[in-house]
């Protein structure tokens, strides 16, 4: 009984040393790696690579997926770029077994672990900051070799209770078996990188055979996208679209990897007795998640129309959906924020191009607050959520620079009521030529790039005002000489304010626009022209 209790608080253990490194890494390396998932995305291939890279590191394929979520709902990039970086998310979730292997077993760090541990736990309670979190880190990564090491001292005595009639056997119907033990242990566990350490234990106390111990592993990497399924359930559709493609890839590279384990057994028993069986088992399976990837990647495209099939979008009509899964990562909740922000301010700019260019379309900016007040109280409501932490600047500025543009898109839905100035601004000479260049730089074809806009507003922002000040003196002269009517100076006077009001509000929005992508995808110092 003593035995398994040991074993029991030794995957404890682990699961907290887990937990503990994982964020802790992912709070301290998280900005540049969004960074790295952004700008490296570009194809599926690349996308593998960032993907794998950034699970390798932070230790957490469920982190790389939620910002993954996040840079889809906000645009950054297409789902056939996001399912590169499930796939890799895939294979570097595998990182953890080759730590256990080659670390935990081959070097037998539990005893310096211990000692490392006070150091690490006096470096989190008497610092703060960036020195604490790396002493979090440290003192997740002891705990993780501490547990490993209680794990082996509580299984020690496995193989001599379980036995081969304790096991499903090694046929078809004993391997199915396995599979699905490992699949119920990854959802019970909530880690498939502790569930594959315990196999390994297993493994090699000769508690399992290794051909037992593979087929655990293949239901584990399943499990581990139930898991996932799960979670997103009222989630957005984006990340129900990556949940479900996560579950058919590795439902495919099972399908793969379960058939392949029958011919590979007699080379794997060969390579376990050169190199381990814990080394022969961490090659397997990171061996079969990297073949499911060949065969996926190719067909990538086709892949995700089907995903989209499966759980379609309503298109870009519609605001972005605002996930709170992703308020676990600060950086994916604002990349989600700035999605709807570019979705708003489109919106606002498509309805006044249409009232002020040519046409006089008047229909859009009406029903404008209709369509995107809710959106923006919404925004404005899951921001109030977003807990950026105060030693990150970059996301500091970038939630400022968000809340900016809430607020003068807010003072533009405002404007928006005032459309009768519209037509005194048509009927008049001098302001004719400002309002349709105006209309020109809002319009769906230009309006893509916010920041441009900011820019040609900014441009722009003197000579008209200079203009509009020759115009009002000469409306003054004019009603003191009897040529216009008191009511007719006020009402061009009242309709030009009016319009630089919402040309400073755009200009703004899009100066704002420049500071957020410069801090949530390069974490460089936005340019002096952002303000």
């Amino acid at each position: 009984m003593s035995q398994i209790l040991i074993a029991l608080g030794g995957i404890g253990l682990f699961l907290l040393g887990m937990k503990i490194m994982t964020e802790a890494l992912r709070e301290e390396a998280g900005p540049n790696l969004r960074r790295l998932l952004a700008q490296f995305t570009s194809t599926p291939l690349r996308g593998v690579a960032s993907g794998a890279v950034t699970t390798a590191v932070i230790q957490s394929s469920s982190a790389t997926t939620v910002m993954t979520v996040g840079f889809v709902g906000a645009g950054l990039i297409s789902f056939p770029q996001a399912l590169g970086v499930v796939y890799g998310a895939n294979i570097g979730t595998t990182f953890t077994g080759w730590i256990v292997s080659l670390v935990g077993f081959k070097l037998q760090l539990g005893a310096l672990a211990m000692g490392l541990l006070f150091v690490a736990s006096l470096t989190m309670l008497m610092s703060q900051g960036r020195v604490a979190r790396l002493g979090r880190i440290v003192a997740g990564f002891c705990l993780l070799f501490i547990g490993l090491d209680l794990m082996q001292d509580g299984m020690s005595g496995a193989a001599d209770w379980l036995t081969p009639e304790w096991t499903p056997g090694t046929g078809l119907a004993g391997m199915v078996a396995m599979m699905a033990l490992g699949l119920a242990m990854t959802v019970v566990m909530q880690s498939s990188s502790a569930a594959v350490a315990v196999v390994l234990v297993l493994l090699s106390s000769g508690a399992l055979p290794l051909v037992q111990a593979a087929a655990a592993v293949i239901g584990m990497s399943l499990g581990t996208t139930i898991t996932a399924l799960i979670a997103t359930i009222g989630g957005s559709r984006a990340m129900q679209q990556t949940a479900i493609a996560n579950l058919m890839f590795n439902l495919g590279t099972m399908a793969i990897a379960f058939p392949l384990l029958m011919f590979v057994t007699v080379p794997l028993e060969g390579l376990a007795a050169r190199s381990g069986v814990d080394t022969a088992l961490v090659v397997f399976h990171t061996g079969f998640k990297l073949l499911g990837m060949l065969v996926f990647l190719p067909f990538t495209h086709q892949f995700a129309a089907l995903v989209e099939w499966l759980r379609p979008d309503l298109g870009s009509r519609t605001a972005p959906e605002l996930d709170r899964h992703l308020l676990a990562d600060d950086g994916a909740a604002l990349q989600a924020a700035h999605g709807v922000v570019i979705w708003a301010a489109r919106e606002i700019f498509a309805a006044y191009a249409l009232a002020l260019g040519p046409d006089a379309d008047l229909r859009r900016l009406s029903a404008l607050g209709l369509r995107v007040t809710p959106t923006l109280d919404n925004l404005k409501d899951y921001m109030a959520q977003i807990a950026v932490t105060r030693d990150n600047s970059a996301e500091t500025a970038a939630f400022a620079a968000l809340m900016h543009q809430a607020d003068h898109l807010t003072r533009l839905l405002e404007q928006s009521q005032n459309r009768r100035f519209i037509e005194v601004l048509k009927a008049d000479a001098v302001t004719q030529r400002p309002l349709r260049w105006f209309a020109g730089c809002l319009s769906p074809q230009r309006a893509l790039e916010l920041p441009k806009i900011g820019q040609r507003m900014a441009r722009m922002v003197d000579p008209f005002a200079q203009r509009f000040k020759r115009h009002r003196r000469g409306l003054l002269l004019g009603e003191h000489a009897g040529i216009y009517t008191m009511q007719d100076t006020f009402e061009k006077t009242d309709a030009m304010r009016w319009f630089t009001r919402i040309m400073h509000h755009v200009q703004r929005i899009g100066a704002y626009d420049h500071d957020v992508q410069t801090r949530l995808r390069y974490g460089a110092r936005p340019g002096s022209d952002t303000f």
